[in-house]
């Protein structure tokens, strides 16, 4: 009897403990769905998902939606402590990247390319890797020194240009920084200084202001800050065979007074563009092959001096519309080849506002002339003796492969 009576004492204690570890382990449970019920503000792995999309969705939104009449800037890690962001001028014209910041003591190389409609031509894609890929293979630069590189573009060729440039700049060994123009804000800021040339140098479409971006060097000088001094201008359709770098050295060869380094025409497109000129004038030099002659100037490459061309008075005489206009009615000129077209007629007249780059900076690689009338002088233009350092596939002209 005894031992019934401590039996039942045992699992009388034994139940009371398991009704009382029951309600422990329900209270905990209650507590940790009261916890992540109010505590998490009703959030659970769904709507979390959902409001980090909606986050990013806001992100790529903002940064899509950039007011492109304004610059933006790229930089790499090693060039700049502002990685990956766009820099606003807030209108002014110049680019933060272009402003006193720190480590603005660098030496910066400044290099521009046109880079309207790529989104839309496969060909120009392809000529644009290998142009950056050929510049990133040789390109090399000194302890603080920057290459900065410019492109001149639409809203659909920027944000495919970032991507492209995040490929082809990924082993380069120096530092550099990427900006973008609006091509619509520099035009409308050309169309002005340039309208009147256009007449004489246009391709004759009529859609006059849209030539305008063709004349871009001609102007940079009025357009871009002060505080850019120096500039190339580079066509898309190059390849280079040396460092970059060592073409901006050519600025130092520059005679007094000249403004601009380019090389010549070498096919005989102006032989036929002055003919008018040259049948008026039988012992002309104009449109003459080399080394006597003056055969006319390629604007693939060229070294733009933008701190000479503010200062020369007889450059800026020359931008003038009447002056253009007397000078195309002199030499009775009309061509189709936009910037090319106005350097050729004035270097004609001022030579000496041009530094002559060796044919093997702009080695142009065009033979249509050739085959279209002039086949019996064509090598007369063509011929190219010394180092080549950049290609240039003119006309779809096929580049040599390495």
């Amino acid at each position: 009897m005894g031992l019934l009576r401590l039996v039942a004492r045992i699992m009388g204690r034994i139940s009371t403990f398991r009704s009382y570890q029951f309600v422990l382990l329900l209270a905990a449970a209650l507590a940790v769905v009261a916890f992540y019920y109010f505590g998490s503000e009703k959030q659970n792995f769904s709507s979390t998902t959902k409001r980090i999309k909606q986050t990013q969705a806001s992100h790529n939104t903002n940064r899509n939606d950039a007011d492109l009449t304004v610059d933006t800037s790229l930089s790499n890690p090693a060039g700049s402590e502002e990685q990956g962001g766009e820099e606003r001028d807030g209108g002014g014209g110049e680019s933060e990247a272009l402003r006193p910041r720190k480590g603005d003591s660098d030496q910066r190389y400044h290099a521009l390319m046109m880079f309207t409609k790529v989104d839309r031509s496969r060909s120009l894609q392809d000529k644009f890797r290998v142009a950056l890929l050929s510049m990133v293979k040789h390109g090399h630069f000194l302890e603080g020194e920057v290459l900065v590189l410019h492109f001149v573009s639409d809203q659909p060729s920027q944000e495919l240009g970032e991507r492209m440039l995040q490929e082809f700049l990924l082993d380069a060994t120096f530092r550099y920084e990427v900006l973008f123009h609006d091509v619509v804000a520099l035009t409308q800021k050309l169309f002005p200084i340039v309208e009147a040339m256009q007449k004489h140098f246009s391709a004759g479409s009529g859609a006059y202001y849209s030539d305008s971006i063709f004349f871009l060097s001609v102007a940079m000088h009025k357009i871009m800050p002060e505080s850019l001094t120096r500039i190339v201008q580079l066509d898309l359709d190059l390849k280079y065979k040396t460092n970059i770098r060592d073409f901006f050295q050519e600025f130092d060869r520059f005679p007094p007074g000249a403004v601009i380094g380019i090389a010549r025409e070498m096919q005989p497109v102006y032989r036929h563009t002055f003919w008018q000129y040259r049948k008026e004038h039988p012992q002309t030099r104009v449109g003459e092959p080399p080394p006597d002659g003056l055969p006319g100037f390629n604007s693939g490459v060229m070294l733009l001096d933008l701190g000479a061309m503010r200062a020369s008075a007889l450059y800026n005489q020359l931008l003038e519309p009447s002056n253009v206009a007397k000078l195309a009615d002199q030499y009775r000129f009309k061509g189709h080849l936009g910037d090319q077209d106005f350097f050729t007629m004035i270097g004609m007249e001022h030579p000496e506002l041009f530094y002559s780059l060796a044919c093997g900076w702009n080695r142009q690689l065009c033979t249509w002339w050739r085959d279209h009338g002039y086949g019996d002088v064509f090598q007369l233009y063509y011929r190219c003796d010394g180092p080549i350092y950049i290609y240039h596939g003119n006309c779809n002209s096929p580049i040599p492969d390495d």
